[in-house]
């Protein structure tokens, strides 16, 4: 399996999945167009990962912003890790936010609630 990279852009996250390693990354703004079509590869990526998944796999995420559509999408993303938790593969997310950014900070809050999976929401000072 390859492995996915998308650069960062001004309305898009730069994402690095590498499927050797299980490290995962995504960081910058989310704001495409058209979130649904804009996620709709990184999701058929994941599909494609659960089904020889590493042992271990951590998520690392920095957003500095992400819109509404975005933000289901990214929910989308996470509940892929959640199935793969759910199998018994170690799974952790790693959510960085600014230590002013309440928003990202409550967001991150938000997600680890919903998803059930080892999630830290980590302050970079």
């Amino acid at each position: 399996m390859e492995n996915f990279h998308l650069e960062a852009r001004q309305h898009t996250p730069f994402i690095s999945f590498d499927p050797n390693t299980g490290i995962m990354e995504m960081k910058g703004r989310s704001t495409p167009e058209n979130s649904v079509e804009y996620y709709a590869p990184v999701l058929e990526w994941l599909d494609n990962y659960l089904q020889s998944p590493c042992t271990q796999t951590v998520v690392s995420v920095q957003f500095e912003y992400f819109n509404t559509s975005s933000s289901k999408c990214i929910l989308d993303v996470f509940k892929r890790f959640a199935q793969l938790h759910k199998t018994g593969k170690s799974v952790k997310i790693n959510w960085y936010f600014e230590e002013e950014d309440e928003d990202m900070q409550e967001a991150g809050e938000d997600y680890s609630d919903i998803l059930g999976v080892p999630f830290e929401v980590l302050v970079i000072s």
